[in-house]
């Protein structure tokens, strides 16, 4: 006798989940640096940087005594040039693309929930996922940052799903705290912005290695029923159409 799928629902991460973007977010940091008059960073510092939203980002960046004032005015150099120039380099890891069509003709239910500012989710998710994800929510002033668990269940309800029967997948110590505080199965991936060992101090449900280990924790049947929209368009501004 076969078992039911243990999830219907992934909710993702974006950057260092899904998207690899770490080089255009460098670039946009180290602008806004540059234009302040500040010595610029590395890649490998910038990956240490990012995860908790651009202003979070700027702060790491700018130097410990820089003012508030400082700190705003590198925000909004940053994520001027950073709306220019998200697409230069960002690509999806590979193998991304193949889990989320597999997944999307199993009928699974798929959303972003990111730290990115909103204005930048929408685009990036409808731009190279927006046949296979209908919902992203990002910062804004509605959605408090991961970890906080709002954007998670915005999403669910967006979905229709519900927290018992979907899981988080993220690179970052955040995302498993994130789906902790949503009471979501956490699952890490170690090839993003993280290291495994981030991931299992962090209390990860589950590591894996490759996208399509994901594929085990559902059904290998297609789900979708007819007439069902479980894959909603997204409107004209990249944003999920109620």
């Amino acid at each position: 006798m076969s078992t039911a799928p243990i999830f219907d629902t992934a909710v993702f991460d974006l950057d260092g989940t899904l998207l690899n973007s770490l080089e255009d977010l460098a670039v946009s940091a180290n602008f806004a640096l540059q234009c302040l008059g500040y010595p610029t960073r590395s890649l490998e510092e910038v990956r240490q940087f990012v995860g908790n939203g651009g202003r979070m980002l700027m702060i790491r960046a700018l130097p410990a005594q820089a003012s508030p004032e400082t700190v705003q005015q590198a925000f909004e150099i940053f994520a001027k040039h950073y709306e220019q120039h998200m697409r230069d380099h960002t690509r999806p890891y590979p193998g991304i693309e193949a889990l989320l069509s597999e997944m999307a003709r199993r009928g699974i239910r798929m959303a972003v929930v990111s730290n990115k500012m909103n204005e930048a989710v929408g685009p990036l998710v409808k731009g190279w996922f927006g046949g296979w994800i209908p919902v992203a929510v990002g910062e804004g002033e509605q959605i408090p940052k991961k970890p906080a668990p709002q954007g998670v269940w915005r999403a669910l309800s967006l979905l229709g799903s519900c927290r018992e029967r979907s899981l988080y997948l993220g690179d970052s110590d955040v995302d498993v705290v994130t789906a902790r505080n949503a009471g979501l199965y956490a699952v890490g991936c170690s090839w993003g912005f993280r290291d495994r060992t981030v991931l299992e101090q962090a209390g990860a449900d589950r590591i894996i290695d490759r996208p399509e280990e994901l594929l085990s924790l559902f059904s290998a049947e297609e789900t979708k029923r007819t007439g069902e929209r479980i894959f909603p368009d997204f409107g004209p501004d990249g944003q999920h159409r109620n």
